[in-house]
């Protein structure tokens, strides 16, 4: 940087995507070697651009994650790490599944190499040489790992990781064990974490941390008295862009700190500690510094000279669009999607993002799904009718037309469960010719069941038996096909347990399988018999022959019940509250006051605003919690080979007037 204009030192000719960039160096010296990975091959530069390494991993795949140590490299693909040490193979692991980051921890605290693996199954693997010593449970699926402090802070063992669905925390690593110090919860709902850095900003000796979300939020963490995080400043992009890379110094001007950040469209971004305001008393006269003059001028300058630019280009494709020997290429341009089932609204959060701006959006599902409302979401969004009753016909159609320079897209969609198909997002971007992407995501038959690391085994469960002539590998793609956050490479291993909770109800699944044999169990019979429906169909489909057994807890009828109990009351009161609003604000108008209400009115007028927002964020959320119900209603008799169907209408009748011990006693009645 030079007078805060960025300089170009060198510039690699073009080639394959560059998927990490790590800093490298002699163990004790300055990190100021570049390396980066393309494909799978690791490439090496000096701080001016001469090139000292070439590097083929021979990986099947393209790398995905990077460290350097010394002399020591550590490459990940999907699932699988390689170690080496002065470009020879040293170790060797298969992960169970998908590697999203590694670091390795500093091996001047340790007399072994001890590398970290975050892993998408809310797991990070620690190592030693290609056997794993242990694993630790983290709250989501962890993204990205940094050392605290970046050296691993003053025990040498203090890794910070950030999770997909926001959430940060510290874990200290030991040989044997580790210790969590502290998490941060995502209570604002801020987008996933992409990046983290240690960097003092506020210049008082202690490093602060540095976060850097996918929904362009910029935020400095500082430790308490306690050791406990604080949130000390935050900064969110107007563009919502995602913040790909975040590093602290001091680089546009002298003795003043700044962040760095790049963007996924491109854009590095600095956020100065300089002030960039001055106040003054009236009557007084500030003057312009000539160096923020020369600053505007040279803004100016740039913005006049894109404009000339964009102008001469637009010309340029008028002249050759209408000559007869012009030939018509597809713009390419990449997507970066997300598709993530969030915890807390048991809904799933669909994030798009193109490096230049999206024109239109069309979203196609062929089962039932509902589109919740998004605050950061600005496009105007129009629904078609859609023709369900025919074969493949569509449950959806929604197009959502954008505001100008809109490149990131967020949306909100809530499935049913036992209802699966594919949701599908047409993107347009504002390129010339017209050209659009298409995108598909799975919504699977148990779409709201999320991985967990352990169940309540005293809950009434209910247990679906299969055993037949399939494989491990037939079984495991079926689970695959109902369930998320299932790695689709089979395990290793003769048999696999994966522990699944209902992020809508709270219930819980036990899934345990081998070849020729199935065991399934849950607290709830609705999910047991769409498991059962499911993989006989996919059975069937096989022409393969299954022995289906189940064992009924009656009990885990009336658990299911009070499971919902507190979410229907919770809505049927909402409802009722919403239901006063008109006739309230009628009473207020024509009284002038509301004194003579009793306080629960009052309470309600008050807090209108907030209750008609919170009504509005949940459509169709009672008729859910119905359709719940009534499921659990059929699925317990059609287990005893009843159809009840025929009495859902007095069922309906006890939910216009609902109390739980009703609801029970016709349960149990029936």
């Amino acid at each position: 940087m030079k007078k805060g204009e960025a300089i170009p030192v060198f510039k690699t000719l073009p080639g394959q995507k560059i998927s990490r960039l790590e800093l490298g160096g002699a163990l004790g010296t300055p990190q100021e070697k570049i390396f980066i990975a393309a494909g799978s091959e690791v490439r090496g530069f000096t701080k001016k651009g001469k090139q000292f390494l070439s590097f083929e991993a021979n990986l099947t795949e393209s790398i995905k994650a990077m460290y350097i140590s010394g002399a020591d490299l550590f490459v990940c693909a999907s699932y699988i790490y390689n170690h080496y040490c002065d470009c020879k193979d040293q170790d060797y692991y298969l992960s169970g599944d998908k590697i999203n980051d590694i670091i390795c921890l500093p091996v001047e605290n340790l007399d072994h190499i001890a590398p970290v693996l975050a892993c998408q199954d809310r797991v990070l693997r620690v190592l030693q040489g290609s056997e794993l010593v242990y694993e630790v449970e983290v709250p989501g699926p962890p993204s990205v790992l940094e050392l605290n402090n970046r050296d691993g802070g003053s025990q040498g063992g203090e890794v910070l990781y950030g999770t997909s669905d926001g959430k940060l925390g510290l874990i200290r690593i030991t040989d044997t064990s580790s210790v969590n110090k502290w998490e941060v919860v995502n209570e604002k709902k801020r987008g996933g974490i992409l990046c983290i850095d240690s960097f003092d900003i506020l210049g008082d000796g202690v490093k602060e941390i540095l976060v850097g979300r996918d929904d362009g939020t910029v935020e400095v963490y500082g430790l308490d008295s306690s050791n406990e995080p604080v949130l000390r400043f935050e900064h969110v992009s107007s563009e919502f862009e995602s913040v790909t890379s975040i590093q602290g110094g001091c680089v546009g001007k002298e003795s003043y700190e700044e962040i760095l950040a790049a963007t996924y469209t491109g854009w590095v971004t600095g956020l100065t500690s300089e002030p960039q305001q001055r106040e003054v008393g009236p009557g007084e006269e500030i003057k312009m510094s000539r160096e923020t003059q020369n600053k505007i001028a040279v803004l100016r300058a740039d913005l006049e000279q894109l404009q000339m630019k964009v102008l001469q280009e637009r010309e340029k494709y008028q002249q050759s669009s209408q000559s007869s020997k012009a030939v018509s290429t597809v713009p390419t341009f990449s997507v970066n999607d997300k598709f993530t089932l969030c915890q807390e609204d048991a809904s799933y959060s669909l994030t798009l993002e193109v490096q230049t701006a999206i024109d239109n959006l069309l979203l196609q599902s062929d089962v039932p799904i509902d589109l919740l409302d998004v605050d950061k979401n600005s496009a105007v969004v129009s629904f078609s009718e859609c023709d369900s009753s025919e074969p493949n016909g569509n449950f959806l159609l929604a197009t959502y037309r954008c505001q100008a320079n809109t490149t990131r897209l967020e949306l909100k969609v809530r499935s049913i469960e036992g209802q699966y198909g594919i949701l599908q997002a047409y993107i347009t971007p504002r390129l010339q010719p017209k050209t659009c992407q298409v995108r598909q995501y799975q919504i699977k038959p148990l779409s709201l069941h999320q991985r967990t690391h352990s169940i309540e085994h005293d809950r009434p469960m209910n247990t679906l038996t299969l055993t037949g002539q399939f494989s491990f590998a037939e079984i495991h793609s079926w689970v695959v096909f109902c369930l998320p956050d299932v790695p689709e490479k089979t395990p290793a291993g003769d048999s696999v347990t994966f522990y699944f909770q209902n992020t809508f109800l709270s219930t819980q699944l036990e899934c345990t399988y081998s070849k020729g044999q199935g065991n399934f169990k849950s607290d709830n019979i609705s999910t047991i018999s769409i498991l059962k429906d499911v993989l006989s169909k996919e059975a069937t489909k096989r022409k393969m022959n299954l022995n289906i057994s189940y064992d009924i807890n009656e009990d885990s009828v009336n658990h299911t019940l009070k499971m919902i109990h507190p979410k229907l009351e919770y809505q049927l009161l909402l409802a009722k509250k919403v239901q006063l609003i008109d006739a309230l604000k009628e009473l207020q108008v024509h009284e002038g006051n509301v004194d003579f209400l009793i306080p629960e009115y009052r309470s309600i007028l008050e807090e209108a605003s907030h209750l008609l927002e919170e009504y509005k964020k949940q459509p169709a959320h009672l008729e859910r919690l119905y359709g719940m119900i009534t499921d659990l209603f059929i699925d317990k008799f059609k287990f005893k080979g009843q159809n009840v169907k025929s009495k859902v209408s007095l069922l309906l009748e006890i939910l216009d007037n609902y109390d739980l011990n009703s609801l029970m006693g016709f349960f149990d009645s029936t």
